[in-house]
């Protein structure tokens, strides 16, 4: 339970309290202001494992989360042919490391993880921030096998050196004779 009366007179500014002091007492209730004005604006806080209040306003992202790209696929399964229709549509904001290169050559390799995994790649395209593939990839694959696997797309450059850009991933649980639209999250790629 936390006291909601104001500890101070409205509109002063309450400096020596920081929204950032995690410490326990003697500032047992923090008191945060927006930037814009000294209105005090709410709060989240939880409990962290040591059991002491913590704001989830501090909470920041580190440098590996940092924003690599959207991947844009199309998945369709034509079960009166058993196959798996998978179209590489294009990938947004895409961004890349500077020791890759200014525009690298850029490609979509895929990968369906059955006991022998199933490969395949788009071609090249000249590396930028939104790159157009529009491909389509065919595989004859009973749908009970594509159900129980996940399809991992690697984002590669080719020249000038092979590299993994990112990767994202989708299970294939879902998968339908409906065609489905999926947007995935670039993260980097695993070590």
């Amino acid at each position: 339970v936390s006291d909601l009366r104001p500890s101070a007179l409205p509109g002063s500014f309450d400096v020596s309290r920081s929204m950032f002091d995690l410490r326990s007492p003697p500032h047992r209730f923090m008191k945060r202001y927006d930037s814009l004005s000294s209105v005090p604006s709410s709060t989240s806080s939880r409990k962290d494992s040591q059991g002491s209040n913590r704001s989830l306003d501090t909470i920041t992202l580190s440098g590996d989360e940092r924003d690599f790209g959207r991947l844009n696929v199309k998945l369709c399964y034509v079960s009166s042919v058993e196959q798996i229709w998978i179209t590489v549509l294009h990938c947004k904001d895409l961004s890349w490391p500077s020791s890759y290169g200014e525009n690298p050559r850029i490609c979509v390799k895929g990968i369906l993880t059955l006991p022998k995994p199933v490969q395949f790649k788009s071609s090249a395209k000249e590396g930028c921030n939104d790159i157009e593939f529009m491909e389509t990839f065919v595989f004859a694959i009973k749908l009970q096998s594509l159900q129980a696997v996940r399809l991992v797309f690697k984002i590669q450059t080719q020249t000038p050196r092979k590299k993994t850009i990112g990767e994202c991933s989708l299970a294939l649980r879902e998968l339908s004779s409906e065609e489905s639209s999926h947007w995935l999250d670039i993260s980097p790629p695993s070590k």
